[in-house]
């Protein structure tokens, strides 16, 4: 098994026929993701390499069932694009797009969360990868291999270099979730830590956290009270000056809250191994999944 993705998901991009669009959208149906639709409004009718488009999301659900939405429309569009694909029924929605307004992040959120019809990973995230099924978002595959290690993470380079290191060493991944590293991300950990938990293929999972916010902490007492299975952690950021925004927009210190210190500190308290380097974490993955072996 895996989670959120597989054979049976049915992917709707919005803005397929952007430059951006066009390219991932192809790159995931290579890899054998049903890429059945694409919504442009205003070019419906017309198709991308087969791939039909449709003006609305409604349109496109109606015609090929589509049961996943991933969003790759400018900022300013983007919180109407999930919002319209959350009315028109689509389950999962994916939200590559960088730089949405906080405000436009805050009511999308409290608008999905209110209804509760759909689940969106990102914004800002690289999407979701389930090794050998489907792929949703820009992850790029050759770096991951079928396996029984699930992987969370705020960013998304630092998830590759992980899954390298695990396939380098004959252990491959469940899913692989980029969350994003926003300020109101539509996905937290604790979602995904959940499903992963109740996941019989997942056996070991790996967090890949970083600096601001107290997403980290929370997993951490959410850990210690409901995941039984193995969990590893890194945080990226032990050397990031205080005050001043690292990469993502929710990665900000304030004093000492939101170090990567007291992160790991909180993590190691309930039973996380934390790893100082991405290879280090993928190395004591290993070892705890050849310990079980």
């Amino acid at each position: 098994m895996s989670i959120l993705i597989d054979e049976s998901t049915r992917l709707c991009v919005s803005g397929i026929t952007g430059r951006e669009g066009t390219f991932h959208s192809l790159r995931n149906r290579d890899y054998g993701t049903q890429v059945v639709a694409g919504v442009t409004p205003g070019k419906g009718g017309q198709d991308v390499a087969g791939i039909p488009v449709f003006d609305t999301f409604h349109e496109a659900v109606a015609d090929t069932g589509a049961n996943t939405a991933m969003i790759f429309v400018p900022p300013r569009f983007a919180a109407d694009s999930i919002l319209e694909a959350e009315d028109a029924g689509i389950e999962l929605i994916v939200a590559i797009t960088e730089g949405i307004p906080a405000h436009d992040e805050l009511r999308v959120y409290n608008a999905l969360k209110n209804h509760g019809r759909a689940r969106l990973i990102g914004p800002n995230c690289p999407g979701i990868l389930s090794p050998g099924k489907a792929n949703v978002g820009i992850i790029p595959a050759a770096f991951f291999k079928q396996g029984n290690v699930g992987v969370v993470s705020r960013s998304g380079t630092l998830t590759y270099q992980i899954g390298n290191v695990l396939a380098q060493q004959g252990f491959g991944n469940s899913t692989i979730v980029g969350i994003g590293g926003d300020p109101v991300p539509g996905s937290d950990f604790i979602d995904i830590l959940g499903l992963f938990q109740e996941d019989p293929e997942t056996e070991l999972i790996v967090m890949c956290g970083e600096i601001g916010g107290d997403a980290e902490e929370r997993a951490a007492e959410y850990v210690a009270e409901h995941v039984t299975k193995p969990v590893v952690a890194y945080i990226a950021g032990f050397t990031a000056p205080p005050g001043k925004t690292m990469g993502h927009a929710g990665a900000i210190v304030s004093g000492s809250k939101g170090t990567a210190a007291a992160k790991a500190e909180a993590l190691e308290a309930r039973g996380v191994r934390v790893g100082r380097t991405p290879t280090q974490v993928a190395e004591v993955a290993v070892s705890l999944l050849g310990a079980a072996a």
